[in-house]
């Protein structure tokens, strides 16, 4: 009887491609050209949820909803400035090879979708070892929801307890462990180590580069 492969599973945004700020930018601009006054760090807290969770948790329910459209679309447009620059952390592709290189079925799970999706692709330089990409496409909801998570299972042909998942937000380790995932948290999105390891994170990384050095003896080397 063959042994069922296993999958390493990826968050794109602040997890391999150092973007997190750009969108705070992005949404602080698109609030404030709409006329809302949001600080930064509840932005950034925000960062990883879809964009109209983002504007709900933001604003409330009490919010002209009206205008949750004109916001997005303001954020995306401002933030498509940067799809020929963003720059992916050090050594996230070599992660993804050297993960493929131990038999590990790679596929990312984000809220990017479309061009955004193509140009994060694009920054990590790894597509020969992508086996695919769960998107904001693809799902009805997005993190904390399982529904992106559960979609990279699916892509990877894995049962989900053979998958760990890597992101740096409360909402990646909240998703995992409602898809029933290994999750695996990483700091350089700027989420404090203390929150991601109560969403559930099983081991924490600096960034990319130390869970590259720390493969061997991370949740992602299991063998069997």
């Amino acid at each position: 009887m063959n042994t069922p492969a296993r999958a390493a599973l990826f968050d794109v945004d602040g997890t391999l491609v150092d973007t997190n700020h750009l969108h705070v930018t992005a949404w602080w601009e698109a609030f404030r050209q709409a006329g809302h006054r949001v600080t930064m760090h509840d932005v950034h807290r925000s960062v990883g949820l879809g964009g109209g969770d983002l504007v709900e948790r933001l604003l409330g329910p009490d919010r002209d909803r009206d205008a949750d459209a004109e916001i997005s679309a303001a954020h995306k447009t401002l933030y498509a400035t940067y799809f020929e620059r963003l720059p992916a952390f050090d050594a996230a592709g070599d992660l993804l090879r050297a993960l493929a290189e131990r038999g590990r079925r790679i596929v990312l799970a984000t809220s990017a979708g479309g061009a955004e999706l193509k140009a994060l692709r694009r920054a990590i330089d790894a597509d020969e070892v992508i086996a695919g990409a769960a998107s904001a496409d693809d799902v009805a909801e997005g993190k904390p929801a399982p529904d992106p998570v559960q979609q990279a299972v699916e892509l990877a042909d894995v049962p989900p307890e053979r998958a760990v998942f890597v992101g740096d937000t409360v909402w990646d380790m909240e998703a995992a462990v409602r898809a029933g995932v290994t999750p695996v948290g990483l700091l350089c999105g700027g989420i404090p180590a203390e929150a991601l390891r109560e969403a559930g994170a099983r081991a924490l990384y600096q960034d990319p580069a130390d869970l590259l050095r720390h493969l061997d003896d991370s949740p992602l080397a299991e063998r069997g």
